[in-house]
């Protein structure tokens, strides 16, 4: 039972990361596109010299090609998204899903460093290892883990100056909004993480789960070491949650009309306190992603907004 579960769990998560969709690379493929014609070579030498950067820099995830904008740092490749990326970074090669990067197109940009998260190690490393690509994976799974790896990047690149500034005005901000819930009564929060056909609950070692507990909340799934789990919704409504976070994921107008027929159609979902009270919420993808980004502050005001109606501006 253990083993299909863990199943289960890493293929919703290649759903949830990859955005349902990507192909697979392979170790074979990755060697051949070390093999990339002079052509190719030659045009991706004069694409990059046109560039000013302190290295040939690749970012795979959107939350880290806005992070290093903030740095003021180039790049030569971008996470192909549906999502808008900053104009620094207009008409540059794009290499594919973060989950499965296109490695040919990796490889022919001749990167100095290659920009990941490490919620998608388990995925990309033994591709990047046997291919000798130079990744860096950056920790981005809470509010505290996106300040280090800022803080890091700004040393490796001499951009310390934008990288404290960046730090400082989040924490400001982040202090403010939370010291507004001072004294307030915790809400018990159920985050579901819809993606295209079915959910996981997350848990407060999430991204998402960190904001709630940050905000005042409670997460109504505890002692748990992973982020994300699977639970049957007998389960779900023992919790006695005050409050339902649906996020959608992958395609985020499929998924929320899963959760609409779901909730409409399951009848336990009628004795959830959250939904008797109509207390159920979508939290809109830019803002509640599955790692941490630039939009932590007004992610958290929101959240806030939610919990203590009172307190909305």
């Amino acid at each position: 039972m253990k083993n299909k579960f863990m199943y289960s769990l890493i293929v919703m998560l290649l759903f949830i990361l990859a955005a349902c969709g990507g192909n697979d690379s392979t170790a074979d493929a990755a060697e051949d596109a070390k093999e990339t014609s002079a052509e190719t070579e030659e045009a991706a030498g004069e694409e990059k010299e046109t560039l000013e950067t302190d290295g040939d820099i690749i970012a795979t995830t959107v939350a880290l090609v806005e992070i290093m904008d903030e740095l003021e740092l180039d790049l030569v490749g971008v996470p192909t998204t549906y999502k808008d990326l900053p104009e620094r970074y207009e008409g540059l090669p794009e290499i594919g899903m973060a989950m499965s990067p296109d490695m040919e197109m990796i490889l022919s940009l001749k990167p100095t460093e290659v920009l990941t998260v490490t919620t998608l190690t388990d995925y990309v490393e033994e591709t990047f290892t046997k291919t000798d690509t130079p990744a860096t994976y950056m920790d981005l799974e809470s509010v505290e883990g996106m300040y280090k790896g800022i803080q890091s990047l700004g040393e490796k690149y001499n951009r310390t100056e934008q990288a404290e500034k960046l730090v400082e005005n989040f924490e400001a901000k982040l202090s403010e909004i939370e010291a507004k819930v001072e004294g307030k009564e915790s809400p018990k929060v159920l985050i579901l993480l819809g993606v295209p056909g079915s959910y996981l609950v997350a848990t407060e070692n999430s991204y998402v789960g960190d904001l709630v507990k940050r905000a005042g909340g409670i997460n109504a799934i505890e002692d748990t070491d992973l982020e994300y789990v699977q639970a049957n919704t007998e389960t779900l409504q023992q919790t006695d949650a005050d409050i339902i976070l649906r996020m959608a994921h992958g395609m985020p107008d499929e998924v929320i009309e899963m959760f609409n027929k779901e909730f409409q159609d399951n009848d336990i979902w009628k004795h959830f306190k959250a939904v008797q009270n109509d207390r159920v919420y979508d939290l809109e993808e830019t803002r509640f992603g599955t790692t941490a980004n630039l939009a932590a502050s007004e992610a958290l005001e929101e959240l806030i907004g939610i919990f203590y109606p009172e307190l909305k501006e």
